[in-house]
């Protein structure tokens, strides 16, 4: 593992963290032809730019452009802007996500949050590091509870669960809403994150592992795989708690239609 590589990439983190911050109280949330917000197109050129200048032969994946080829086996995956709906409607806790992966799977991990000034970052086999303005750069790790009833999980998209998913969940954990799921699992605040409903794109996810797993935690989708290769939803906790939630919601649907709340009967 390179440090410089996982240096570089939290710079780059920082940067696009900045221009969005400065878009995010005058932006407008329309979206171009393709669904992308103005922003996410600025922010997502920004990053690609400086990939390319300083690593021109990695590949990168972005969320909204073609994924531009490479040749030295590294790929970079991009998400300008994590949370469209929450910059749009002014709510600040969006993220900017940034990954590397290579031929023996994820290298680097980066998440930003612009307008608390707040990063965690992870680089394989360097563990996992929280960073906020004002406060001492520090290695974190996901906490040692063991006990599954009233564990602290907050939860991604329930308008999306599925009733079964939702009430199981209800009856047997502390639910609470995402806020900085990424952050309080790594840091020892939350004991596990449950995402289901729509399904996340690999943009989305392509963090994860890496960010929990340097904190000691464990990530899969609901149903037990490799998050990167399943079905979109995410399971991610402090390690001791998995196998126990696993148990918990297996066989559950996980989603529902909850367009159909809105449409005439």
């Amino acid at each position: 593992m390179d440090r410089d590589l996982l240096d570089y990439a939290v710079e780059l983190v920082e940067e696009a963290g900045g221009l969005a911050a400065r878009w995010f109280t005058v932006a407008s949330p329309r979206t171009t032809a393709a669904g992308a917000s103005p922003v996410e197109v600025e922010v997502e050129r920004l990053l690609r730019t400086r990939i390319a200048a300083r690593y021109p032969d990695d590949a990168v994946l972005g969320k909204e452009s073609e994924i531009s080829a490479g040749t030295d086996g590294r790929r970079w995956v991009l998400d300008p802007i994590n949370g469209t709906s929450l910059f749009a409607h002014r709510v600040p806790t969006f993220n900017v996500l940034l990954a590397v992966e290579d031929a023996e799977g994820p290298l680097v991990a980066v998440a930003g949050y612009p307008m608390s000034d707040e990063l965690l970052y992870a680089g394989r086999g360097l563990g996992c590091w929280h960073a906020l303005a004002g406060r001492p750069v520090r290695q974190v790790r996901v906490n040692d509870h063991t006990r599954l009833r009233g564990a602290l999980v907050e939860m991604l998209n329930p308008l999306a669960w599925s009733e079964e998913l939702l009430v199981t969940l209800h009856r047997e954990l502390y639910l609470q809403p995402w806020t900085k799921g990424d952050v309080d699992l790594a840091t020892g605040l939350a004991d596990a994150l449950v995402i289901a409903g729509a399904p996340m794109g690999y943009e989305d996810l392509a963090v994860l592992p890496l960010l929990i797993g340097e904190a000691g935690g464990r990530v899969t989708d609901l149903s037990g795989r490799d998050v990167l290769r399943g079905d979109g939803s995410v399971l991610a906790t402090n390690g001791r708690l998995h196998d126990a939630l696993l148990d918990l919601v297996a066989g559950l649907p996980h989603g529902r239609d909850f367009a159909a709340l809105r449409r005439e009967p």
